[in-house]
């Protein structure tokens, strides 16, 4: 979930995630965590507050304000995950090593024609 704010509506978050604000907590099917507190006096849901309780890594790139939330994981499987040794053409077609962006946050995207 990209978000270009830490403060989401409740339905964004729903529709989003798939997780809804219930009584007994955060619900998402039979699973619920209990959360305290996570709205804001403007009914706005504070991510912040949220994503650890739920299992979720957030990400935030200060320099262009955007957020990245994503899907709850039950075990810390992707925190020491590196991906492998990557080597592709860049623009000019040139070589270009994953590995040079070792330490450094970075995506990658994919594409299929199929």
């Amino acid at each position: 979930m990209l978000m270009d704010s830490l403060k989401v509506s409740p339905a964004v978050f729903t529709a989003r995630t798939g997780w809804e604000i219930k009584p007994e907590g955060f619900c998402k099917g039979m699973q619920c965590v209990p959360i305290d507190s996570p709205l804001d006096y403007d009914g706005m849901l504070d991510v912040m507050r949220v994503a650890q309780p739920l299992g979720m890594e957030l990400i935030t790139d200060d320099a262009s304000g955007i957020s990245a939330l994503g899907p709850e994981s039950q075990t810390k499987v992707l925190a020491g995950v590196r991906a492998p040794e990557l080597e592709l053409p860049d623009h000019k077609g040139n070589p270009w090593r994953l590995k040079s962006m070792y330490g450094k946050k970075t995506l990658l995207v994919a594409w299929a024609s199929w």
